[in-house]
Order: structure tokens, then sequence, then C-alpha cells
């Protein structure tokens, strides 16, 4: 006799280091399973920040599962019937349509699950220079997501979803200004790419600090996802993603951990420099210095052709990019010889570059790297929900907010090789040449 058959699977589960379980069902495996969301296991997260924090090989593909479960435990936080005010109903009438709410979530997923699909190799490590002008990953994202594998994918979704809908949501009005937002849609891309509340940012602060192996990016995320809220705004008659009162100090931390992990994981001085030689050896090696922006070209290539090609490079003397190529692979990577400091940027706040310049004309361009980095704004005043039903600005209420500073570092680096002549011929030289810098810029001026 037959064993009766089972019943195919509906709904899936996987286990996760950061949120413990992520749960899918089998029209969003179907997504999972394209070849854009698949290209992500072979994405580092961190680029070569593995060669610095060893356990840190994680890759854009668990993140982007982590961003798609955390995007949606806010959406179902902030669409709760007692979590939403009568004028909240008003501005944003999707949210009390139950089949509307329905598509939209599911819209809100996989716009989370996507958002990701078009970094480049090791991720943020050389987009600026190495895409065609008017290119980087967010419009690479665009591309994937109405690409004819993925729109195959929307269309037997159940509901049907619309590739523009996900497109808005997982790029946001900044990336994607040639588009049309209601405030529905502004609001549910906040939820996934904001600069205070995003998924995105939630899921990179608690993750990487796991695998990097530090405690910088922790922070009560369970109480601040409940404690989120759509709100009106202090200084606009469109609401807008806040917290209550209540997840104020929940946000403080969010915010501090950010600026922490920052300084001393991404802008790490062994991390940066890896990233500059990375950068040099892919300038040589691509076609034209530039990566593909065609999707067949840009799902062809991932981090192991990257290794690969400066693994072997290494190696032979003769290849393309030999010398970046042995600075990754036998970690010959340039020192640190300048650092910024408070005392050379009040004689002068363009002191690094005085040196960068100085150094090259003394020794050569090829033996230096310059790499600066300013935080563009803290993105630190949301609203925040009132006892009234009113909103208040977070700078109001909160000093510690307005205490956080902004990220910046500036480095100049030399090669091994004449490290120690520039150290002491610099020692010599240095006030003379940030002085001179300070009176070379004021005459520009």
């Amino acid at each position: 006799m037959s064993k009766p058959s089972r019943a195919p699977k509906h709904d899936h589960e996987v286990r996760d280091p950061v949120h413990v379980f992520i749960h899918f069902d089998s029209d969003e495996r179907k997504v999972i399973d394209s070849r854009p969301l698949q290209r992500l296991r072979h994405i580092h997260q961190l680029a070569l920040t593995y060669l610095i924090y060893p356990s840190a090989t994680h890759k854009r593909f668990e993140h982007s599962l982590g961003v798609m479960e955390v995007a949606s435990k806010i959406f179902d936080v902030v669409t709760r019937e007692q979590n939403i005010s009568e004028d909240v109903k008003k501005a944003l009438p999707e949210i009390a349509q139950p089949k509307k709410l329905m598509y939209w979530r599911s819209a809100l997923r996989m716009a989370a699950l996507c958002h990701d699909t078009g970094h480049l190799p090791f991720s943020h490590a050389a987009e600026e220079k190495l895409l065609p002008v008017r290119w980087d990953h967010e419009r690479l994202t665009r591309e994937l997501i109405l690409s004819d594998e993925m729109a195959s994918i929307w269309r037997g979704m159940t509901p049907p979803l619309r590739a523009e809908d996900i497109v808005k949501l997982a790029i946001g009005p900044r990336k994607a200004s040639d588009l049309t937002f209601s405030n529905w849609e502004a609001i549910l891309s906040e939820i996934i790419v904001g600069d205070t509340f995003g998924a995105d940012r939630i899921d990179y602060l608690l993750r990487d600090s796991h695998h990097a192996g530090v405690s910088y990016g922790r922070f009560d995320h369970h109480r601040l996802l409940e404690t989120l809220r759509i709100v009106p705004s202090p200084t606009s008659v469109e609401p807008a993603l806040g917290a209550e009162l209540g997840g104020i100090q929940s946000a403080e931390a969010l915010l501090i951990a950010r600026y922490l992990i920052y300084s001393q994981v991404y802008l790490h001085r062994v991390r940066r420099i890896y990233d500059i030689h990375l950068c040099d050896f892919l300038s040589e090696w691509l076609d034209c210095g530039k990566f593909a922006t065609d999707v067949p070209g840009h799902l062809a290539m991932t981090d192991n052709e990257v290794t690969t090609a400066f693994q072997a490079a290494a190696l032979d003397s003769s290849k393309t990019g030999h010398v970046a190529a042995r600075r990754l692979a036998f970690r010959e990577h340039f020192k640190v010889l300048y650092e910024r400091n408070p005392e050379n940027l009040s004689r002068n706040p363009r002191s690094g570059t005085a040196i960068f310049q100085a150094c090259k004309e003394k020794f050569g361009a090829d033996s230096f790297r310059h790499d600066s980095y300013i935080q563009k704004g803290a993105a630190y005043d949301f609203p925040v929900l009132w006892t009234d039903g009113s909103s208040v600005s977070s700078l109001a209420l909160s000093k510690t907010l307005g205490a956080i500073p902004l990220v910046a570092i500036e480095y100049v680096f030399v090669c091994r090789e004449k490290q120690h002549e520039v150290e002491k011929w610099l020692g010599e030289n240095k006030a003379t040449i940030i002085e001179k810098g300070k009176v070379v810029e004021d005459e520009e001026i």
C-alpha cells in the first residue's frame, strides 16, 4: 500500500544568527532562488574587512533576508490598528484598506529582499570610481527588478506585484527622483532605506557587529521596533516614520551604535587602504577600467571572479594589476603616514591634502594614497509621538542625539618601501607644509 503523498509546503523558514528564524512563502522563495538574489551569496557584506576582522565573512544574501524580516516587522507594527491615529488614516487611506495593505506588505517584503541586488563585487569598495557616469548600485538594482527574469516572477505572485512599485520601495525618492511617490510610498520606502529607522540599517548594524565579533553595532532593536509609529511630522503636513515617546532611548542607542561601528569597523584605517588597493587592481583589470552595467554582465561578476584574478596576478608579474594584487594577496598594504587630528585641523582644515601633495612632489605619486570621509549629515531629527497625539522633534527631547558627533576620517598612506624615509622627512617638515598649504588655499580663495 503506497504512502499518502505529502501536501506541498507553502511556508518556509531558515535559521539566522540575528533574527533566529526568517520566514517566507513559496512565491517569495522563487525570488530568493532567482539569479539576482543567489548572486548575493558571493558578495561579501563588508568587502575585505575579513582581512582585519577574520570572522566578517558574511554575505549580502543573508543581509537581504534579514532586511526583509525587519521591514516586515516594522510594517506590521506601524499598521496595527491600535497604533494608527485618525489623522494618519486620513492622510494615508491605504492603511485602512485590507486588500491594499496585503498588496503593499508583499511589495515591501520583495523590495527589501531585492534592495541590494545591484551591489558590485566587494560591495561599496570601488563603486564610485568603477562605474560609468550616472551609474550606482541603486540604478543597477532598478535594472534587475525590471529585468525579464524578475518581471515574470512578479506577475506570477499572489497577488501579482507591479515591478515599478518594488523599484520605488527598494530605492526611495532620493535615488529615484524621476519617479513620483505618494506619501504612502515614501513612508514604505523609508521603512527599508530610511536614514534613521530603515530596516537596511537596523539589520546591517546587528549583523555586522555579530560577524565582526564587536559590540559597537548592538542596541535594543526589539524595543525600538515595537515603538515605531507613523506620526504627524512637526515640520510638515505629511506624516513620517517616527517613534513613540517610550522608544526614544532605543533610537538613541541605534544612532550611537551607528557612530561607533563606523568609527571602529567601517572606517578602520587598514580596511580603507585595502579598499584602495582593490580599486587600484580593478581599474587595471576590468575592461576599460569599469564594471559592466548590462544585466548579464552584472550577474556574471562576483567576489569569486575578482579574488581568483588578484590571487593569480599576485603570483605573476606579467599579469595586469600585479603590484596592487600583491598588496592584497600578501598583506603588503600601505601604512598610515598621517591621520586627521584636531591640532592640525585648527591650523589648516586641509592639512591632510597639503601633506599628500607635498609627499607626492618629493617622492612620487605612486608611493602615496589619500583617503577622507566626512559624514554628509546626521539624520537624528525624527518625529516623536507625544502623549496627546501630537509630535515633537527628537532633537527637542534628547540632548544625547545632539551630542553624537559626525564621523570624519582622513588618512595619508605611504608604501612600506619608503615609509621610514618619508616619516623622517615629514617629521622635519610637517609644520611648514601645513602652514604653506593654508597660505596657498587662502590665495586661491
